[in-house]
């Protein structure tokens, strides 16, 4: 089935100035000097000890074995519906050569009736080929929210186990840069692959 974090950094402090303060004595007396402003406060430290990482789910999806079974489910489905949809292009074309090859022959009602036969099949064909468009997209979206089901319940057990506070999904985050070594996908493709052949062995 298209950069990662920006680093946290919080940044606390002001410069208090201080005010003139002059006493209230005669005119001669000196003025009083004003006192210093304090240094500002240094910028704290970023977050220290929060692990992160991200996943490419459109990865997953393409690369591990669910993933791939998926695909080629949808891709059997769809060459039975391309094969069924051949058949019908078939016969408009049957029907078609016979009008232009005989039709000059045929008695007006013939012609007219295999002019409306025709004008049926093209119908019922684009509705067939909508009705294969909407099944086929029905289907990838099942397979692929099964996929994700799966996904969320891995990942969860993974960050918990690994120690991270937050796992992103790359795309969905809107993800600009993410080092490399943040990047878990392949840590989850494994790790799905390896809990779908034991559920596999178990049934």
């Amino acid at each position: 089935m298209k950069g990662i974090f920006a680093a946290l950094l919080v940044v606390a402090g002001a410069a208090l100035v201080g005010s003139s303060i002059a006493h209230a004595q005669a005119p001669a007396a000196p003025p009083v000097a004003p006192q210093a402003a304090p240094p500002a406060a240094p910028p704290s430290a970023p977050l220290s000890g929060v692990r992160m990482a991200y996943i490419d789910v459109q990865r997953v999806l393409t690369r591990s074995a669910a993933g791939v079974a998926a695909r080629e489910a949808l891709e059997k489905d769809r060459a039975s519906m391309q094969k069924e949809m051949d058949g019908k292009r078939q016969e408009l074309e049957k029907i078609r050569d016979e009008l232009e090859k005989r039709g000059p022959l045929m008695t007006g009602d013939a012609r007219r009736e295999k002019e409306e036969q025709l004008e049926r099949k093209r119908r019922d064909a684009t509705r067939l080929a909508d009705d294969f468009q909407r099944e086929l997209a029905r289907k990838e979206q099942l397979l692929g929210s099964k996929v994700l089901q799966d996904l969320v319940g891995l990942i969860e057990r993974y960050g918990k186990q690994k120690g991270y506070q937050m796992i992103v999904e790359k795309r969905g985050a809107g993800v600009i840069y993410g080092a490399t070594e943040l990047d878990i996908t392949d840590d989850i493709i494994r790790a799905y692959d390896q809990e779908a052949a034991v559920t596999k062995g178990k049934k």
